[in-house]
């Protein structure tokens, strides 16, 4: 019995395919953060679809752990293959150019571009492999050499992936470079670490995780301690930002100055508060801020 083959639309090609990935991954970012979206709209548009291809793969394999996986019924076993699966799927990926999953292809397309590769995404990979196994009675409490660990896996190589997307077209001297990236790592930290602060109670309840290592509740000393070094990390990266292309600087800026705002109403909250409590920066406060970014960004391109 012969098979019919189903003929290609016209005009079918590896470019609308990429399109159509491309596509998923905006939808991604839109249905689940609209301040990281808010951001990549100040973006130059050379770079705008790259990091929202990042964002949707690091969102996608934190769905895998963060209970989408688990709420559909699979084991944890199961959760793991599946983190697994996912991660061989994006290292194929990286070296053919081509994936049949939407997401993992955008990504592709993206690392091949910018020169991402399994020196940022392996750690990812480990740091979301690090997030199985809490929740029930299983609770997992992260040291100081864990968090360190975890928190460069999951935040700072993302920080760096968007810096090689920023600057795939750049000629950095050593120095330069060496700014650049430390200044991506203290602001992937510095965005990972706050939200630690405000996913507290679902951390800790839902999942079971300890991510700043208090074994029972966050004490105020405690508390004290991650807000400083949430302002260490956020002054380290803002120090970067004029070196890097000036079509970048409004959008990073924007997200420091969201982050930043948010530590300081984290700080104004008490300790025994957070857990019941998910602060966040209202719209129109955003929308200032967003303006702010701009406009300190345009008054530098006239000096």
């Amino acid at each position: 019995m012969s098979r019919k083959r189903v003929p290609s639309a016209p005009g079918t090609s590896i470019a609308q395919f990429t399109r159509t990935a491309e596509a998923a991954s905006q939808e991604v970012i839109r249905t689940y953060s609209t301040s990281f979206g808010l951001a990549t709209r100040l973006l130059g548009t050379r770079h705008r679809s790259h990091v929202r291809n990042i964002y949707a793969l690091v969102r996608v394999a934190d769905e895998i752990v963060d209970g989408v996986a688990s709420q559909a019924g699979l084991s944890l076993s199961e959760q793991q293959d599946a983190l697994d699966r996912y991660m061989t799927q994006t290292h194929i990926a990286l070296g053919t150019g081509y994936s049949s999953d939407l997401v993992v292809h955008a990504f592709a397309q993206t690392a091949r571009q910018a020169g991402i590769n399994e020196d940022l995404t392996t750690p990812f990979f480990a740091s979301m492999r690090a997030d199985l196994g809490g929740g029930g009675e299983n609770h997992v409490v992260f040291d100081r050499a864990q968090h360190s660990a975890y928190v460069y896996g999951s935040a700072e190589v993302v920080g760096l992936m968007c810096l090689r997307v920023f600057t795939r077209e750049s000629t950095l001297n050593d120095a330069e470079r060496h700014i650049l990236e430390h200044g991506a790592r203290r602001l992937g930290a510095a965005f990972q670490n706050i939200n630690f602060l405000r996913d507290l109670g679902d951390d800790t309840g839902r999942l079971g995780r300890s991510y700043l290592g208090a074994s029972g509740a966050l004490t105020e000393e405690q508390l004290r301690y991650w807000i400083g070094e949430i302002r260490s990390q956020l002054s380290d990266a803002a120090a970067a930002i004029p070196l890097l292309p000036h079509d970048a600087r409004a959008a990073v800026r924007s997200a420091l100055a969201l982050f930043a705002n948010l530590t300081e109403r984290i700080a104004q909250t008490p300790a025994k508060e957070l857990s019941g409590t998910r602060i966040r920066v209202p719209d129109p406060i955003k929308a200032v801020l967003a303006c702010s970014a701009i406009f300190k960004t345009l008054r530098e391109r006239r000096r």
